[in-house]
C-alpha cells in the first residue's frame, strides 16, 4: 500500500505481468524524444537494406518469480531507424519465428510525430515479420542487398535471442560480409548467440556501450522492474573480454570496427546519427 501511495509500485498488466511504476515512467520515459532531423545525402545504391531483429517475447521472469512486461523499447527501435530511413535505407523486420514483434508500449513517446509516423509506416511489418529461419535459409546469399543488421534494445532482447542459432547465423553472416551490426542498451544480449555450440565469442576484445547491470540492479527500488533481472548482461559481456566504455545509462555510443553500440534509450538519437553516417561512408567506398 505504501509503495502504491508513493507511486513506486509496478503496474499490473491484464496478463499478470508488471510494467513500470508511475514514478519510474516519469523518470525513465518521455512523451517526445530528442530526435534530430538531419539532412543526409540519400543513399540509392544496391546495399539499401537493414535487417531489424526484434524480439517476439513479452514477459521476462525475474529472480523473484514476477513477470516484467517488456519487449522492444520503442525509442531504441524507432530513433535509429528514423536516421537510417532519412539516409535512404530500407528495413526488413524479422523475429525468431515470425510471430509479431512485441513493444514496450508503456514507453512509446506518443507526442513525437516523427516516431509515430515511422511506426505507422512499418506497423504491418512489425505485426507480420519474416522469420529468422526463413531469412537464414533464403537471404544469406544476397549480402549485396544489405548494409547492416540492427538489434533494438529493451529487456526483451535478453529473451530467446541469445540462444537462437539463426541469430548466430545472421551475426556470423554480417561479420563475414563486412556488414555493420548496430545495437544498444540490452540489445547486445543478441551478440551472445555467437557463442552457441561452443564457438568463440565473435566480439571478444571489442569496445562496446551497453546498459550497466549496476543500474538494472537499482531500478526495482523505484518500481521500474518488479524484481532483479534473471542474469547480468554487462557482467556476462565483460567476462567474454568485452571492454564496456560506459558506467552509466547515458547517451554514450561506440563504434569498434563494424560494431556500433549505445548505452541506453538516451543514446538512441546519437546511435542513429552515428550509424547513418557510418553506413553512408561505407557504401560510398564500395
Amino acid at each position: 500500500m505504501l509503495k502504491r501511495l508513493l507511486g513506486i509500485a509496478p503496474n499490473v498488466e491484464p496478463d499478470g505481468s508488471y510494467s513500470p511504476s508511475k514514478l519510474a515512467l516519469k523518470l525513465a520515459t518521455v512523451k517526445k524524444t530528442d530526435f534530430e532531423e538531419i539532412s543526409y545525402p540519400k543513399y540509392q545504391g544496391k546495399k539499401s537494406k537493414v535487417l531489424v531483429i526484434c524480439t517476439e517475447q513479452k514477459n521476462m521472469t525475474m529472480k523473484n518469480g514476477t513477470l516484467f512486461s517488456t519487449g522492444n523499447h520503442p525509442v531504441e527501435t524507432l530513433l535509429p531507424m528514423l536516421h537510417l530511413h532519412n539516409a535512404g535505407f530500407d528495413f526488413d523486420i524479422a523475429t525468431p519465428t515470425g510471430k509479431p514483434a512485441v513493444f514496450e508500449m508503456w514507453a512509446f513517446p506518443d507526442q513525437d510525430e516523427h516516431v509515430k509516423s515511422l511506426y505507422s509506416t512499418h506497423k504491418s511489418s512489425f505485426e507480420r515479420p519474416t522469420s529468422l529461419q526463413t531469412f537464414a535459409d533464403e537471404a544469406l546469399s544476397v549480402s549485396e542487398s544489405y548494409a547492416a543488421v540492427f538489434v533494438p534494445g529493451g529487456h526483451g532482447a535478453m529473451l530467446g535471442i541469445p540462444e537462437d542459432k539463426n541469430v548466430q547465423k545472421v551475426l556470423n553472416w554480417a561479420h563475414e560480409n563486412a556488414l555493420f551490426t548496430i545495437t544498444l542498451c540490452h540489445g547486445p544480449a543478441a551478440l551472445l548467440a555467437t557463442t552457441l555450440d561452443n564457438q568463440n565469442f565473435l566480439y571478444s576484445g571489442y569496445n562496446m556501450a551497453v546498459f550497466p547491470h549496476s543500474v538494472d540492479k537499482m531500478t526495482p527500488k523505484i518500481g521500474y522492474l518488479p524484481g532483479q533481472v534473471p542474469w547480468e548482461l554487462s557482467e556476462k559481456l565483460a567476462s567474454l573480454d568485452v571492454n564496456i566504455v560506459n558506467t552509466k545509462a547515458d547517451n554514450t555510443t561506440c563504434q569498434d570496427r563494424k560494431l556500433i553500440t549505445g548505452a541506453s534509450p538516451l543514446a538512441a538519437n546519437e546511435l542513429g546519427k552515428l550509424a547513418a553516417k557510418a553506413l553512408l561512408n561505407a557504401v560510398k567506398e564500395q
